[in-house]
C-alpha cells in the first residue's frame, strides 16, 4: 500500500510545486485588490439627529436598532437640527463629523452640496411645519382662528434655536407675505421649553417643522386650547417654493375615536433626507438606504404606502448605491448569503473575474512545467550515464585494463540502485524504465572487457 501511495504524493507534491507561482500570484492580486476596493465596512458609524424628543431623535433610534442586528453599531448624535446636521457633515474634526444626518428641504442649496461632495439616499418623510397657536392670542376673539400668517403680526413666537432651519425657513415665509420681521416677537427656545412656555401663556405660538413622529406634535394636537394653523395658500406655496410640498393633515388621523383633529387641516411640508458624508464606505450608503425602505415604505399621516423612501424631491445629488438600489432593488446575493459576504462577493466579483482572465492564459504553463519536473527527476541521471559510457568508449577493444572496467561496473551498480529508488508517477513510468534500460545496454557494452580481465587474471 505505501509503494501506491508514496507515487501519488509525489504527484500530488510536483502539481502544488508547478502550480505554486501562479497561486501565489493569484493570492497577492487579491490582497492587492481587497485593499484598492476596502469592500469591508466599518462597524459602526455616527448619525446625526436632532434635539431631544424630536421625531429626528426617534427615527435615528429605529436606524440604530435595525443595523444593530447585523453588526453595525450606530452612535446617535445630539443636535439643535437640521441646518447643525448639514454643518457637522461638511466638519472635518472628528468629534464634531458624522457620517449621516437627516437635512430638511431648504438648509442648503445643491450647489453647496455638490462642493461638499455630500451624497443622499433619498426622501424619507415630508416635515411639515406645524404652527400651533393659544385660543384667545392676540387679535383672535370669540374663537376665532387664525387663518394666515398675516395675522402672526404682534405676536411673541418660539421658532427654534439656529441651527434647526426653522429659523430660516420661517424667514422666507415671513418674507412671501411681505411681513416686517420686527412685527414679529421671536424667540430661539427649545422645542420642550418653547411648548411648556406656550402652555403657560408666556408665547402665542411656536412654529416647528417635524415629522408627526415627534411626541410633542402629538401632545399639542390633542392639547385643548392649543389649535394649529391651517395653511390654505398651501398649494400657492408649493408652487413658489421648489423644497416645499402641499399635504393635508387628515380628520381623525391622530385618534379615530376622539376625532383628533376634528377637520382636516392643509399644511406645507419640506421633505427630509437621510445625507452621507464625503467618503463614506458604499457598503454602510446601502445599509442605510435598505434600512429606510423597511423603516419608511408604510403608510403614515401624509404618505400612502410605498411613497417614501424615494429619489425624487431632493436638493443633494443621489448616491450611486441608493440608486442602484431604487433601480434594481435589493442586492441579488443578500438575499439568500449574510450580508458580509455578500458585500465581500458583491464588490469584488469584477476583480475576481479580472484575475481570472489574466491567470487563465499564465494556467496553460502550468501542465508543461508539472511534466517537465517529473521528467526531470529521471532525465537529470542520464549526464551520469553518459559520462560513464564515454569513459567505456575510452577503454578502446583488446586493451587490459581490469581496475578501470572493475570501476565504471561499480559506477553503473550504484546508478542502477539509485535509479531504483526513484519515484514517479505512472504516467511517467516509461520515462524511468528506458533509463533503466539504457544502463543495462552500458552494462552490456563493458561485459567483453570484464570477461577478458577476468580471463587475464586466471591465467
Amino acid at each position: 500500500m505505501a509503494r501506491l501511495i508514496r507515487p501519488l504524493l509525489l504527484s500530488i507534491r510536483d502539481l502544488f510545486v508547478s502550480a505554486g507561482p501562479f497561486v501565489l500570484l493569484a493570492i497577492a492580486l487579491l490582497v492587492v485588490a481587497y485593499h484598492a476596493l476596502d469592500p469591508m465596512p466599518p462597524r459602526s458609524l455616527r448619525l446625526a439627529t436632532g434635539p431631544e424628543q424630536s421625531a429626528y431623535e426617534a427615527i435615528g433610534a429605529r436606524y440604530r436598532d435595525r443595523l444593530a442586528r447585523l453588526g453595525i453599531a450606530v452612535e446617535l448624535v445630539p443636535t439643535a437640527g437640521s441646518r447643525d446636521n448639514f454643518d457637522r457633515l461638511l466638519a472635518d474634526d472628528a468629534g464634531d463629523g458624522v457620517d449621516f444626518g437627516f437635512v430638511q428641504g431648504g438648509t442648503a442649496s445643491p450647489e453647496q452640496a455638490r462642493e461638499a461632495g455630500l451624497a443622499s439616499i433619498g426622501s424619507l418623510f415630508y416635515e411639515p411645519v406645524w404652527v400651533f397657536y393659544r385660543e384667545g392670542a392676540p387679535g383672535l376673539r370669540d374663537g376665532r382662528a387664525l387663518d394666515s400668517l398675516a395675522g402672526l403680526a404682534g405676536w411673541r413666537i418660539a421658532t427654534g434655536p439656529e441651527g434647526t432651519g426653522v429659523p430660516v425657513l420661517f424667514q422666507s415665509l415671513l418674507e412671501a407675505n411681505r411681513i416686517d420681521p420686527g412685527s414679529i416677537v421671536r424667540l430661539p427656545l427649545e422645542h420642550t421649553p418653547a411648548v411648556m412656555e406656550l402652555l403657560a401663556g408666556g408665547i402665542d405660538a411656536v412654529v416647528f417643522a417635524s415629522a408627526p413622529e415627534s411626541p410633542l406634535v402629538r401632545m399639542l394636537l390633542q392639547t385643548p386650547g392649543i389649535r394649529l394653523l391651517d395653511f390654505a395658500q398651501a398649494e400657492a406655496y408649493e408652487r413658489r417654493f421648489g423644497f416645499l410640498s402641499r399635504v393635508v393633515l387628515p380628520r381623525g388621523v391622530v385618534d379615530l375615536g376622539a376625532d383628533v383633529p376634528p377637520e382636516d387641516y392643509r399644511l406645507v411640508a419640506t421633505t427630509t433626507t437621510l445625507v452621507a458624508r464625503e467618503g463614506t464606505h458604499p457598503a454602510l450608503v446601502q445599509l442605510m438606504v435598505q434600512a429606510a425602505a423597511a423603516l419608511h415604505a408604510e403608510p403614515g399621516w401624509f404618505s400612502r404606502s410605498g411613497t417614501f423612501p424615494s429619489p425624487g424631491n431632493m436638493e443633494i445629488p443621489l448616491a450611486d448605491e441608493a440608486a442602484r438600489f431604487y433601480r434594481d432593488g435589493r442586492p441579488l446575493l443578500q438575499r439568500y448569503l449574510p450580508f458580509w459576504l455578500a458585500n465581500l462577493v458583491d464588490r469584488m466579483w469584477v476583480v475576481l473575474a479580472a484575475i481570472v482572465a489574466v491567470l487563465i492564459p499564465l494556467s496553460r504553463l502550468v501542465p508543461p512545467l508539472y511534466q517537465f519536473r517529473v521528467r526531470s527527476r529521471v532525465f537529470r541521471w542520464y549526464a551520469q550515464l553518459r559520462e560513464i559510457e564515454e569513459d567505456v568508449a575510452e577503454l578502446g577493444p583488446h586493451r587490459e585494463r581490469p581496475g578501470e572496467v572493475a570501476r565504471l561496473i561499480g559506477r553503473l551498480d550504484e546508478l542502477d540502485a539509485r535509479v531504483e529508488r526513484i519515484a514517479v508517477p505512472l504516467s511517467h513510468a516509461e520515462e524511468l524504465y528506458a533509463l533503466r534500460s539504457h544502463i543495462a545496454l552500458v552494462r552490456r557494452r563493458l561485459a567483453p572487457e570484464a570477461a577478458a580481465g577476468a580471463q587475464g587474471d586466471t591465467t
